[in-house]
């Protein structure tokens, strides 16, 4: 993964937090995430551990799916 794909993913998983209709502390109380570590991801000062990425994708009904990378070429 690419650092802009990384941050496009980021701000995906963002999205979805900040549109659940649920607070950042009840997300942390009912996935056990964190609440200092949530609010700092979506603050951008860090990112998710993939524990951590598991639950909230889970929480938030999100499936990640990731297209193939074109094959490289043999030099």
């Amino acid at each position: 993964m690419t650092k802009k794909q990384a941050k496009q993913f980021s701000d995906e998983i963002r999205f979805a937090i900040e549109n659940c209709g649920k607070t950042r502390y009840q997300i942390a109380k009912e996935t056990g995430i964190d609440a200092a570590a949530l609010c700092r991801f979506v603050q951008g000062k860090m990112g998710l551990t993939t524990d951590t990425l598991d639950k909230l994708t889970e929480y938030l009904g999100l499936r990640i799916v990731m297209d193939k990378p074109p094959k490289r070429k043999n030099k």
